[in-house]
């Protein structure tokens, strides 16, 4: 049996526990409610990008283009986007379940944030490039994931990449997925709204003219495309981890805040069974 003392110190400490979590579950609401906003703000534009993408790619005719080359896989890049720092649930433990299932020796790695770029590190895999990311993801920051990947693509050091990131459904959902990069394709593993199947696309005969020419148009929107993906994967990201850490945090409060009632209520029972029992050894004492 613990005693009072013992109590006393135990109830100080996860107070004190429950005043830091507290603390950052305030911080990550702040930050995951902008967080969560410029995800979903983005989204419609990726939406009407990505078909004019798959539109374009499709009817494109004859044009031929380095970011479009399907080759046989003997090497493939991933870019591993997890967070900059824990306390936020199984978010990172199920990217980098994700992530584990490649093989070591034909699979290369370009991390976004600290928690990738350990992973990476701890598990003896190859990295080829680290980068970082704010709070607020910036479009340079995406430019350099998407600039350093369709480098490696373009000189052949790998036959494909692809991103394995957490897609923001809401606060309480997250899931982790692996989304097809490079070749420039069709994202097989999210179904857009709005946006017409292969079959659907290769059975429309409409015809459509490119200006000033197909060649031109494509080139321009390739390299665009590429940036403006990275970005919103990183967006939704980044409000993943927030949400997760909200949750996290306000689940950890709460644990503590009733470990407290149940600590406290066993420190009154064991002081009020003291006072009892003083009280009988000097009533016991007066009687004798």
């Amino acid at each position: 049996m613990h005693s009072p003392r013992d109590l006393r110190r135990r109830i100080r400490s996860i107070s004190s526990t429950a005043q830091i979590t507290k603390a950052m579950q305030m911080v990550a609401a702040s930050k995951m409610r902008k967080a969560q906003q410029a995800a979903l703000a983005g989204r419609p534009f990726v939406r009407v990008l990505y078909r004019i993408q798959r539109e374009a790619t499709t009817r494109m005719g004859e044009f031929a283009h380095p970011l479009l080359e399907v080759r046989e896989v003997h090497k493939r890049a991933i870019i591993l986007i997890g967070a900059d720092k824990g306390l936020c649930g199984a978010l990172n433990g199920n990217l980098f379940r994700l992530a584990a299932e490649f093989d070591t020796q034909s699979t290369v790695f370009i991390t976004a944030g600290r928690r990738a770029a350990q992973f990476v590190a701890r598990t003896g895999r190859q990295l080829v490039a680290e980068f970082t990311y704010a709070d607020t993801p910036r479009i340079a920051e995406a430019r350099a994931i998407a600039a350093c990947a369709r480098d490696l693509f373009l000189k052949k050091e790998v036959d494909e990449v692809r991103i394995i990131a957490t897609r923001f459904v809401n606060t309480l959902t997250q899931q982790a997925l692996g989304l097809e990069f490079l070749p420039v394709g069709q994202i097989k593993a999210l179904k857009i709204p709005g946006v017409r199947s292969e079959e659907e696309l290769a059975a429309d005969i409409t015809e459509s003219i490119f200006e000033p020419s197909p060649e031109v148009v494509l080139r321009y929107l390739l390299s665009h495309y590429l940036d403006i993906f990275v970005y919103q994967v990183l967006l939704n990201a980044k409000a993943s981890e927030q949400s997760a850490r909200m949750v996290s945090m306000k689940n950890a409060t709460e644990s503590a805040e009733g470990l407290i009632k149940d600590l406290t209520l066993e420190y009154n029972k064991l002081r009020q069974g003291n006072i009892t029992k003083e009280l009988l050894e000097i009533a016991g004492g007066q009687s004798d």
